[in-house]
């Protein structure tokens, strides 16, 4: 009933983690006053994952279900520049992250990472191809480890130094994160063969740093600064600063180093804390520095799509950039899912929708689904009118929008072979499964009305029992249920077991 990631962190003392992250000062989000003009320069893609400025000043794109493109910004005209065949497309895994080499002309390099299956195992592939007449050519792979069915990354940017610098998910094993031998829960860093810098902090090892869940977002910004936005379990959300070395805490540290255990930890082994981060988890994406002056009052920001709350955050940092000091807020839940975002040489902002993966939003994917869409400044006109406020929900529905729609979705109905509906299911019925399955978490396949879905739960345990008991409440209570309240004195025996 909740949003379903990793079971990893069961601790009690999670309570104390929510009570200190929602109590403590937050800065307002607020919206933007400039007006945005948006134009469509592409649709009907197939969830285009990454989306770069290329050096033909075309956008080039990855679409999840295999292909390389591109498409003239001016007439929409779109060219093929490679299918592989040998990608596995499957919930969250397909083509996703590219790079091209910034000395094109010289080295027509284009690196791309995808998953692929044989027999039973998945691998991630991160492969080199050559460009020629206008087409992808010579795959070379240049790595290839296990992969999941979720939490794969990928992200791939070129470093200053011109070294690749490639994000990997903890591939759903979360003993991978911390172990330095494993490539996976990683931010890797190598030669454009695929070798390993002398001068990495491991030696012999493409391991730059650590302790990652499933980064999302990779990008340099100011000072030679390499930001990354990473997915958290069912809160923190983070936005980090890649340090060579760094240990970013996961599954032992989510977020800040604020909870006993992670106290107890984080005295004795240095973990680099996140400079944001968001709960309830707003599942950030694609993430570019934005350093041109068509929005002047945006220059020097981190641009981030997401994917739950489908908007675009414009996050200003300090001079040092190691600290963000705003958040502002456009296409709010406008567009549906946003996916990536890149930069024209004119400052011009290109966004790509995400509404044809395997969890879309409420009312998605429309007929035009996806799209790239271009935003420039507009007039005054061009701003959507604001809707009447409405009355606010009960508060077990606000905490089921805020922890379990984006899976469950607001109808209670569920994504097929993934998370399963809440209406007349065993689990929602029995009132002390109920209450334990949402303290407590589910690892692995279940069974729901004669049907098989298999994604992890994490533990709710970290919401008070009054907060718990409203929205187990709320579920027994709407989807087509009718049954009865669960009290708050229900959940703390739960709790106590």
């Amino acid at each position: 009933m909740v949003v379903y990631r990793l079971a990893a962190v069961l601790f009690v003392t999670g309570m104390l983690h929510f009570w200190v992250r929602q109590n403590e000062p937050q800065r307002s989000v607020t919206p933007v006053d400039t007006p945005l003009k948006v134009s469509i320069v592409a649709s009907g893609l197939n969830v285009p994952w990454e989306i770069i400025w290329g050096p033909d000043n075309q956008i080039w794109f990855t679409e999840q279900s295999g292909t390389i493109s591109k498409v003239d910004p001016k007439t929409g005209v779109k060219t093929l520049l490679a299918k592989i065949d040998d990608v596995y497309r499957y919930r969250s895994l397909g083509l996703l992250g590219m790079a091209i080499h910034p000395d094109f002309k010289r080295q027509p390099f284009v690196f791309v990472d995808y998953m692929c299956k044989k027999d039973s195992a998945i691998t991630t592939r991160l492969v080199r191809f050559t460009y020629k007449n206008n087409k992808l050519t010579e795959p070379k792979i240049l790595l290839e480890i296990p992969a999941h069915t979720g939490h794969n990354g990928s992200r791939i940017v070129f470093a200053p130094d011109g070294k690749l610098m490639f994000a990997t998910g903890d591939a759903i094993t979360i003993t991978n994160a911390q172990n330095k031998k494993s490539l996976n829960g990683k931010v890797l860093r190598m030669n454009i063969d695929g070798t390993a810098p002398a001068d990495n902090p491991i030696k012999r090892s493409l391991v730059w740093s650590w302790g990652h869940r499933n980064i999302q977002g990779l990008t340099y910004g100011a000072n030679g600064l390499l930001y990354a936005s990473e997915h958290g379990d069912a809160l923190e959300d983070e936005l980090n600063i890649i340090q060579k070395g760094g240990n970013y805490g996961w599954p032992k540290v989510e977020g800040f180093c604020d909870q006993p255990k992670e106290k107890q930890l984080c005295d004795s082994v240095k973990i680099i804390e996140p400079i944001k981060s968001w709960t309830p988890t707003i599942a950030p994406a694609g993430i570019v520095f934005y350093n041109k002056n068509l929005f002047p009052e945006w220059k020097n920001a981190i641009l981030l799509t997401t994917l739950k709350e489908s908007d675009l955050r414009i996050l200003k940092p300090d001079q040092t950039g190691k600290k963000i000091e705003s958040e502002s807020i456009v296409l709010d839940a406008k567009y549906g899912r946003l996916r990536d975002i890149c930069i024209g040489p004119d400052g011009s902002i290109y966004v790509s929708t995400s509404n044809r993966d395997w969890n879309p939003a409420t009312g998605f994917p429309k007929p035009a689904d996806d799209q790239i869409l271009r935003l420039t400044p507009g007039k005054a006109t061009d701003q959507v009118a604001q809707t009447a406020t409405s009355p606010e929900a009960p508060k077990g529905q606000r905490i089921y929008n805020q922890y379990c729609a984006s899976c469950h979705k607001q109808n209670g109905e569920g994504v097929a072979e993934v998370f399963p509906p809440l209406r007349q299911t065993a689990q929602v019925k029995d009132k002390e499964q109920l209450i334990n399955i949402v303290l407590n978490g589910l690892s692995g396949k279940i069974e729901v009305s004669g049907k098989s879905y298999d994604q992890h739960m994490p533990a709710m345990s970290f919401l008070k029992d009054s907060d718990l008991a409203e929205v187990a409440t709320y579920v027994r209570q709407n989807f087509g249920n009718q049954l009865s309240a669960v009290s708050e004195q229900e959940v703390k025996a739960a709790r106590a077991k």
